[in-house]
């Protein structure tokens, strides 16, 4: 095992010993005590098997024969959502079929960042991810389940499922994704109509039409964003069946791994391994692993943290730094590169990830998953043979190395996420689509309060220059940390123009954030005094990626004595439902503490 991967994970058991202790005794607790189903009383179990078929009310009074929950992310209006519509039919018709039951346990919530992108309602997109574990635990708390079904693809819903799932770790627990849409125009053609309309070249019905043409089917998007990471995280963590994220949806193979899901889930209720038992320190860490190896979404410098605090797992930005320095970039998906998340899977997927990193002792194959101990189980691909279901062997060698490379030959050497630090504070950066001349960028800072203010200042033809874009108060206590995609058409422009530019900001810019060089996630944020809050425009900020820092260029004594700029942000608290998220505004915690208003385990608010 490496040794950096081998101290970064004994750090984190360490610095996790006391939380997770309470963590693991409750889960032991919540064990003992059973599933209440078998002591409720006849009119609490009558509510509950009241809408049920005469076989599935047998089965339930029994209570001898399993009954599992589902937790449904389903909707008609996200295409990555909207395959799930027949999932709970099919799961049901599975269980049946072996003596055991579930129910739709509840729905939780899934709104769609690419509907929502420069528009008010994004400001919701992040705390969407606790209100989504909130709504599982809601869901969950009928007590009568033996074990638990995990239906979610997209950006927060799957770290709010797997934050609820945690919460109730005492469960057996499976994920089942949904797949991915076939491809539709490529992700680079799809960029430079984008990059036309931001300059004016062609007209709002080009956009749509290239637009429609990516995104035009049920499925999750193509593109490696924070959905298909989630679904690659998962599988790292060994919580869905390997090899399962990106077969396309709407197939029979799809279908068979769907009823698969719930074979498995049988079989972990049957042995009693429970997710909460299952998920470790080691898990987390293969996660983190995963994430820079496959050049994923930064989002997850975010939730990652969030997650593992559910399980009384501490992890910081430093142990993604350490990480980061010691795994290749083994792929090229967009933005990072020209090609999809189909033609990851056809080059081989996540059998050839994985595969490369354990023969190189860059991953912890000693972990617990849905489909048997070690993560070596998840080298095999998913076929049907006689139209049954069959795990073969799968690659460990990629069949397309533009794609897919290896240990020996990476795309780069180090992950795709870096630590950046300095007297500004702390911040993470993208760094898997950069190129190397952009790794070091000295410019004067031209500060705006909103990606609005940018973009005006780009169409009134004013940012024909090298600078820094700060973008700032776009915290989670600001204004719930929106994604800012709207500045990478107008900066992707002027970057390809030739001149140098980046952005600084408190906000976020998730999977989808490419070729522009942007220090996001900056903590402490505007909101809460951080020192972006006294840029003030002219200032020389500079980024030196290779050495991990990002510095405004004035004096320490300067900086102190500058008054902190605040602008009017009355306008982003009502509207579009975020009256009812000012709670959440006011008691949120910061970007590197996982964005959250849920405390560590065991260090809950009196």
């Amino acid at each position: 095992m490496n040794n950096i991967i081998e101290n970064v994970t004994n750090n984190i058991i360490e610095r996790s010993k006391k939380s997770r202790e309470i963590y693991l005794n409750r889960i032991k607790l919540a064990k003992e005590n059973g599933v209440n189903r078998k002591s409720v009383s006849c009119s609490n179990l009558a509510h509950a098997i009241a809408p049920l078929s005469k076989d599935e009310k047998n089965s339930m009074t029994s209570t001898q024969n399993p009954n599992m929950a589902i937790i449904t992310a389903y909707n008609d209006m996200l295409s990555a959502h909207e395959p799930f519509s027949v999932y709970p039919s099919l799961l049901k018709r599975t269980l049946l079929d072996n003596g055991a039951t579930a129910q739709v346990a509840g729905g939780v919530p899934a709104m769609c960042d690419g509907i929502t992108q420069s528009q008010p309602g994004m400001e919701l997109s992040l705390f969407s991810r606790d209100n989504i574990a909130m709504g599982t635990a809601i869901g969950l708390s009928h007590n009568v389940y033996d074990g638990a079904f995990y239906l979610g693809v997209c950006d927060k819903i799957v770290p709010g499922l797997l934050i609820g799932a945690l919460t109730y770790g005492h469960l057996p627990s499976i994920f089942v994704p949904a797949g991915p849409m076939p491809s539709g125009i490529s992700n680079s053609q799809k960029a430079k109509i984008r990059q036309e309309y931001a300059l004016g070249k062609v007209g709002k019905d080009k956009l749509l039409e290239a637009e429609s043409s990516s995104y035009h089917s049920s499925g999750t998007c193509t593109f490696y964003g924070t959905a298909n990471s989630n679904q690659m995280l998962l599988e790292m963590m060994g919580l869905q069946l390997p090899n399962s994220s990106f077969v396309n949806t709407n197939t029979p193979l799809r279908d068979a791994l769907t009823q698969e899901s719930a074979n498995r889930l049988l079989k972990l209720t049957k042995n009693k391994i429970c997710i909460g038992e299952m998920v470790t320190e080691k898990s987390f860490v293969n996660a983190i692993i995963g994430l820079m190896a496959t050049g994923g979404s930064s989002n997850h410098t975010i939730h990652l943290i969030a997650m593992a605090k559910a399980a009384g797992i501490v992890l910081t930005w430093d142990d993604f730094n350490e990480i980061s320095k010691v795994i290749p970039l083994l792929c090229k998906m967009y933005p990072n590169g020209s090609a999809d998340v189909n033609h990851f899977r056809d080059a081989g997927g996540m059998s050839v990830v994985i595969s490369e990193l354990l023969n190189e002792g860059l991953v912890h194959n000693d972990i617990n998953t849905v489909f048997g101990f070690g993560l070596e189980n998840f080298i095999v691909e998913p076929t049907l043979k006689d139209k049954k279901l069959v795990f073969k062997e799968g690659a460990k060698k990629s069949r397309n190395i533009d794609v897919i490379s290896s240990v020996e030959n990476p795309f780069s050497s180090e992950g795709g996420l870096k630590l950046l630090k300095g007297n500004i504070g702390r911040s993470v950066i993208k760094t898997s689509a950069l190129k190397e001349e952009q790794m070091f960028i000295e410019a004067p800072a031209i500060v705006f309060d909103s990606q609005e203010e940018l973009q005006s200042e780009f169409k009134a033809g004013n940012l024909d220059k090298d600078f820094i874009a700060v973008v700032r108060y776009q915290g989670p206590s600001a204004n719930g940390m929106p994604e800012l995609h709207g500045l990478m058409p107008p900066l992707g422009a002027l970057q390809d123009k030739g001149y140098k530019v980046a952005i600084l900001t408190d906000g976020r810019m998730s999977g989808a954030s490419g070729k522009v060089p942007s220090a996001i996630h900056l903590t402490p944020e505007a909101k809460k005094g951080g020192a972006i809050s006294k840029i003030q425009t002219g200032d020389k900020i500079k980024f030196d990626i290779n050495n991990g820092e990002v510095s405004l260029l004035i004096s320490d004594e300067e900086l102190a004595n500058r008054e902190i700029t605040i602008p009017n942000l009355l306008g982003n608290r009502h509207g579009i439902g975020r009256e009812l998220f000012s709670t959440i505004r006011d008691n949120v915690n910061s970007a590197e503490e996982g964005g959250t208003i849920f405390d560590l385990v065991g260090e809950e608010r009196s």
